[in-house]
C-alpha cells in the first residue's frame, strides 16, 4: 500500500535563486515564498487521518500560524496519513495529531500535545520555540 505523505506550503522554502528562476522576483508575493537563514532546513511533521477533527482543527491553526510573519516562513510542514502506513498507525492510532519536529540527524522528537482551543499567535509562538528561532 502507498504511502500518503504530502507536503503543504504553510509557506514552502524556495530560496532567492529559485524565486528568481520561477519569475517571482518581481511578484509582490514572492516574499511569502522565500525563506529566512534561520528556518531554512527546519521541518514539522503532522500525523493525522482523514475524518479526524482534532486533525483538521490543528491543520486549521498551523496555517493561521504560519500565515503570521515571523520566523516560520522557511519552515516545511509534511502531512503524514497514518492509515497507509502500518508502523505509523500502529504508533499514533490513540495520539494523533501528533506534531513532531525533524531533527538535523532525521530522527523526529513529539512536541507537547496543544490545546484545540489554542490561538494561533500562541501555537505559532510555541512552535518557534520548540524549533529554536
Amino acid at each position: 500500500m502507498p504511502m500518503a505523505t504530502s507536503f503543504v506550503r504553510l509557506p514552502s522554502i524556495l530560496l532567492r535563486e529559485q524565486a528568481k528562476q520561477l519569475g517571482l522576483r518581481n511578484n509582490p508575493l514572492a516574499s511569502r515564498f522565500v525563506c529566512s537563514s534561520s528556518s531554512e532546513g527546519k521541518k514539522l511533521v503532522l500525523y493525522s487521518k482523514p475524518g479526524c477533527c482534532l486533525c483538521d482543527g490543528l491543520k486549521e491553526k498551523l496555517s493561521a500560524a504560519f500565515s503570521l510573519d515571523g520566523p516560520l516562513n522557511g519552515v516545511q510542514l509534511e502531512m503524514r496519513d497514518i492509515t497507509t502506513n502500518p508502523g505509523w498507525e500502529r504508533a499514533y492510532q490513540y495520539e494523533i495529531p501528533v506534531l513532531a519536529k525533524v531533527r538535523s540527524d532525521g530522527t523526529e522528537e513529539e512536541l507537547p500535545r496543544m490545546s484545540p482551543r489554542i490561538g494561533a499567535e500562541m501555537l505559532h509562538k510555541k512552535i518557534t520555540e520548540a524549533l529554536g528561532l
